[in-house]
């Protein structure tokens, strides 16, 4: 496993999908009122997409060949549709303490491909030990702040959770060799496009189209949308796949232990949520384990060339 420098863009990045993907959690909420899991996901990843790829296509004028489309198409389908959407699918039946502890298992399931099916080498003593420390530490979490599971019958949504973290994890290792355009934002702009394009039609395809009701809009769903749009997909989205690029797969897919506990922490500074020791025990288990993962895979000098 090679260690990168612990720059200050890298330190940037890990910041923005820390905290901004921990804060899509309440956004989504008050998204879903208005539009259906899949339409939502479509109509954000297409506007931000096409936002970014003017962006780049006004700046740079690329030439963009069919097989980085189809590049892009495979990462925007797994990760964004397969990954995005089978968790917002599985959500409407499974609650989101279940939902939290599978998504949080996809640092794991990189690490496994990596080792495994990839025959990457295995990941080092103090990145391991991370990597159980912040899933034990989410699992912690959910136990401090949700009640009993309400998830048995739904066997179906289950799997589903587990093939979406599954499909989300080989999307983000695919993504750093597939061929895509040199530039990374019109690189992650095409992800986007693609990726939103799929969510669309997979939510008009289950009948997405006949539950969105206008009534039902209002300024804060339509604010929600507009910052997932531009703080979870411009920004974070951006951000992730730029470090899953410059970074180790580990480091990069720590926010999954970190964004339960943002969300949590603004629950009960925005919401009036409960914030208890159990929870404050588990966020510093959580720490320790994105401690141990920082340290076991890159260089701990700070530089900012």
């Amino acid at each position: 496993m090679g260690n990168t420098r612990l720059t200050l863009p890298v330190v940037v990045a890990l910041f923005s999908v820390y905290f901004f993907w921990g804060t899509t959690y309440l956004a989504m909420k008050f998204a879903i009122e208005a539009f259906p899991p899949h339409i939502m996901l479509g109509i954000r990843f297409m506007i931000a997409g096409a936002l970014m790829f003017a962006w780049a296509w006004i700046r740079e004028r690329p030439d963009i060949t069919w097989k980085q489309w189809r590049g892009a198409s495979v990462v925007g389908g797994l990760m964004l549709l397969g990954g995005t959407g089978g968790v917002a699918w599985s959500q409407q039946y499974v609650p989101s303490n279940i939902a939290a502890i599978v998504v949080a298992a996809m640092p794991l399931w990189i690490a496994l491909i990596r080792w495994i099916a990839l025959r990457h080498d295995k990941p080092g003593r103090l990145a391991t030990l991370g990597l159980l420390l912040g899933f034990a530490g989410i699992v912690m979490l959910v136990r401090s702040t949700s009640g009993p599971s309400a998830a048995q019958g739904h066997l179906a949504a289950l799997a589903m959770l587990v093939f979406a973290s599954l499909l989300w994890a080989s999307g983000s290792l695919f993504s750093r060799v597939a061929d895509l355009p040199e530039s990374p934002v019109l690189a992650i702009s095409m992800q986007m496009l693609t990726g939103g394009f799929f969510c669309l039609v997979a939510g008009l395809a289950i009948g997405g189209a006949g539950q969105i009701h206008l009534a039902a809009i209002s300024l804060r769903s339509v604010v929600a949308l507009g910052y997932l749009v531009t703080f979870g997909s411009v920004v974070g989205f951006s951000s992730y796949i730029w470090l899953l690029k410059k970074t180790d797969p580990a480091l990069a897919s720590s926010y999954a232990y970190v964004n339960p506990v943002v969300a949590i922490i603004l629950g009960w500074l925005l919401a009036g949520e409960s914030l208890n020791a159990g929870s404050l025990t588990a966020a510093g288990v959580i720490l320790a384990g994105v401690i141990l993962i920082v340290r076991g895979t890159v260089a701990p000098a700070i530089q900012t060339g």
